[in-house]
């Protein structure tokens, strides 16, 4: 019964904040903060609908150095509101261009300033590409992206997609990795208290000098840092 009253209510919590991030977007189009306010909007009320405790300690996120690109783990669509809570400021995110189809959210998602790429385009998504590097390095714009490229629906991360790597090293920016605690198999939504959601974020890491041939090794080394992080968190939880 309480997962149903939650359901229910998520679906009316979405369809109004969609109508208020329109309304926004509409204000000032295509301003990059649009996807920060956004996501607050989203993910504040949707916390506590749910009954997820999140704990964040994302220093190095909040600080981030100048413009960056973001990756982070991507498990569910409630990601939406989980990590809603932490985007900072300045900050947009590349998804698939099909999104735009969703009712408010495709809306507001465009007036935000996010990238929507058309993946089976080849042609398309290179140009998209070039467009984010030149966000990095001449609009004080920073990129959020999920290099798993889909939902690993909480059974571990997939191995990583290049195109955040080679965006961060042709605009020679950081990377700041952001990992979420393995959530989606564990929440309860059936009680008052659903769980705990831990997120943190780790230490930049450069890219200035770094060519193409560095793309394979600089992410097989994210994901390792990143594993080692997730089940970190996973283990302070299951000990809590």
């Amino acid at each position: 019964m309480l997962f149903l009253l939650r359901m229910l209510l998520m679906g009316l919590h979405f369809m109004i904040a969609g109508v208020l991030g329109v309304l926004i977007g509409i204000c000032r189009p295509f301003n990059p903060d649009n996807s920060r306010l956004c996501a607050r909007l989203y993910a504040l009320p949707a916390m506590r609908i749910l009954g997820l405790n999140v704990k964040a300690d994302v220093d190095s996120l909040r600080n981030k150095p100048g413009t960056c690109v973001v990756i982070a783990n991507h498990q569910s669509n409630y990601d939406l509101f989980v990590f809603g809570n932490v985007v900072p400021h300045r900050t947009v995110c590349i998804a698939k261009k099909s999104l735009k189809w969703v009712p408010l959210f495709g809306q507001l998602f465009w007036l935000a300033g996010n990238v929507l790429i058309d993946r089976g385009n080849a042609h398309k998504a290179r140009r998209a590409m070039l467009t984010t590097t030149h966000t990095l390095q001449h609009e004080d714009t920073s990129i959020w992206v999920f290099p798993e490229g889909t939902r690993n629906l909480g059974k571990g991360l997939l191995p990583f997609k290049k195109g955040a790597f080679h965006m961060a090293i042709a605009a020679g920016v950081p990377i700041v990795q952001v990992c979420v605690s393995n959530y989606v198999t564990q929440m309860k939504l059936n009680r008052w208290h659903s769980g705990d959601v831990l997120i943190r974020s780790l230490a930049p890491i450069p890219t200035a000098g770094m060519t193409a041939d560095d793309v394979p090794g600089l992410m097989q080394a994210c994901q390792a840092q990143m594993d080692a992080c997730i089940a970190q968190m996973d283990r302070e939880l299951g000990a809590a």
